[in-house]
């Protein structure tokens, strides 16, 4: 995680939790490894016919095997899932790629099939997603060092005065701000550091605080639902999406945030209500007081102006005629050539995210340029499914195992699939809204799941203030999942359906 952030010491006690608990159970994780491993190999070593897909290659063979094996690593955690990534993409250029080992790929063409070149696949590490992504982080890391973090939250905390309830719904929608921009993770502890003299100054015995200590990993799940580099699922979603040689849907950042903000203030709003009504304050007023340190040197202006330009740049793209990834170097070239950004600074980038991610984008070329993805297009029948069970059954399969394993490798797992089906079902699916509403909606399921302190990184550090009991958690979570995917898949049914994306 990134140590310049303001509460990096409740991500440390998250982490260190995280290491103990596997620590505990270390002969749990390898026999989930060695089931994983063994499902693989097996896959692997089968007959081709017993597949039942006519034609079936051995490199598409093989990416069935690392498929299923990356499937039951990423549910079973038996190891990091940045590190199952970083293993597909290894295993694939080995025995798979056009500069695999020899033995791999000695049979004859027609029996072996289409070798994936390995230039793609090593691609994957720089995937303009990835470049999206850092764009954010290097914002997020200069926001912090320049104290605009602090600025901002004392700037957008004030209007919303003295009175509790106002307190509580400022703090929601702050959050929900920071995490359309900064790591939900980063966000959920700069708030809670922010939050910490407040609950402090609360009686012991109120329900207010479990209001206010809620509030912040409800906005940070929420609200990094607002931008594609809100959280990954939506980054993967978009590049789906906009995949020129799939399903080719030129959705911008700008179009991505007119869709989803007014959603996110909506659903931000819902949870001010239930939080509210559930646990009520019973003292009336709360002084805020925001510590932390603000620069006012020409590298916070550099830092100010830069952050502006490029988030006006990223919402109006389809104007502009700049990419929104290319528009995320900005930031990366100003700042590293003015020395707000240092080579010690680069090192607190959140790799492991960006190599899970990679991992994902590699499972999607090897199916698509094995000419695997054509023929599970051809074999499973997706045209006699149906298009409502197939849109509303992958949004709640999402929600419910993003709940309990990390939400980067759950959209990992189902975006190279559900983009295939929405390839060859793109007619039936066009009036529930088309594929945008298959893909999005599996995206806002996996935002949406926040019903344990596991679900997300948020949940645990606000659960760590020993101030929310599981149940309490759960509850709230469950609330906002059924309402934010009820509401979700309204919008996305209505925005499809009169084109309002395409």
């Amino acid at each position: 995680m990134f140590k310049i952030f303001t509460g990096n010491h409740l991500v440390e006690a998250y982490h260190r939790n995280k290491k103990k608990k596997k620590a505990e159970n270390i002969l749990g994780k390898m026999i989930k490894l060695l089931l994983s491993i063994v499902v693989g190999v097996i896959l692997w070593s089968l007959p081709t016919e017993s597949f039942g897909i006519e034609g079936l290659t051995l490199i598409e063979q093989r990416v069935i095997a690392i498929f299923c094996f990356a499937t039951l690593m990423w549910i079973t955690e038996a190891i990091p899932s940045w590190t199952t990534s970083v293993t597909i993409i290894v295993i694939l250029l080995f025995t798979c790629s056009d500069s695999a080992l020899k033995w791999f790929v000695c049979a004859p063409s027609e029996e072996l099939g289409t070798i994936i070149s390995h230039k793609s696949i090593m691609a994957c590490f720089a995937h303009p997603i990835i470049m999206l992504f850092i764009g954010g982080f290097i914002l997020a890391i200069a926001a912090t060092k320049s104290g605009l973090d602090v600025k901002l939250a004392r700037v957008l905390l004030k209007p919303f005065g003295t009175k509790s309830e106002n307190v509580l719904l400022g703090f929601l929608l702050v959050t929900g701000l920071f995490s359309m921009f900064l790591s939900n993770t980063a966000t959920a502890a700069m708030m809670l550091t922010f939050l910490a003299p407040v609950l402090k100054s609360l009686p012991a015995n109120g329900k207010g605080r479990i209001a206010l200590a809620l509030a912040i990993p409800i906005g940070a799940n929420i609200g990094g639902i607002g931008t594609p580099i809100g959280t990954p699922p939506n980054s993967i979603a978009l590049s789906y999406l906009a995949d020129p040689n799939g399903l080719n849907m030129q959705i911008g950042f700008g179009q991505w945030m007119a869709m989803m903000c007014p959603y996110v203030i909506v659903l931000l709003f819902i949870a001010w209500f239930l939080l509210k009504t559930m646990f009520p304050f019973t003292q009336k007023r709360i002084e805020l007081n925001i510590e932390g340190e603000t620069k006012s040197d020409w590298r916070s202006v550099v830092v100010y102006v830069t952050f502006a330009i490029t988030v006006l740049l990223w919402m109006c793209d389809k104007y502009t005629g700049v990419n929104s990834n290319v528009v995320a170097m900005l930031p990366v070239g100003v700042f590293c050539t003015c020395g707000i950004i240092t080579r010690r600074d680069l090192e607190e980038i959140n790799w492991s995210v960006l190599w899970m991610v990679a991992g994902g984008f590699a499972l999607g070329l090897a199916l698509q340029d094995s000419h695997l993805a054509q023929h599970l297009i051809s074999t499973i029948p997706f045209g006699t499914w149906s298009p409502l069970l197939m849109i509303l059954g992958s949004g709640l399969l999402c929600y419910a195992m993003a709940n309990f394993i990390s939400h980067t490798a759950t959209a990992n797992l189902l975006f190279p699939i559900l983009a295939l089906a929405g390839l060859s079902t793109a007619a039936t699916l066009e009036p529930y809204g088309g594929v945008s509403t298959l893909l999005i909606g599996v995206a806002l399921g996996s935002s949406l799941a926040m019903v344990l302190p596991i679900s997300t990184p948020p949940n645990a550090l606000a659960h760590a203030t020993g101030l929310i009991d599981q149940k309490q958690m759960m509850r709230v979570g469950i609330i906002m999942g059924g309402i934010g995917l009820a509401m979700g898949y309204v919008l996305l049914f209505f925005i499809g359906k009169y084109g309002l994306i395409s």
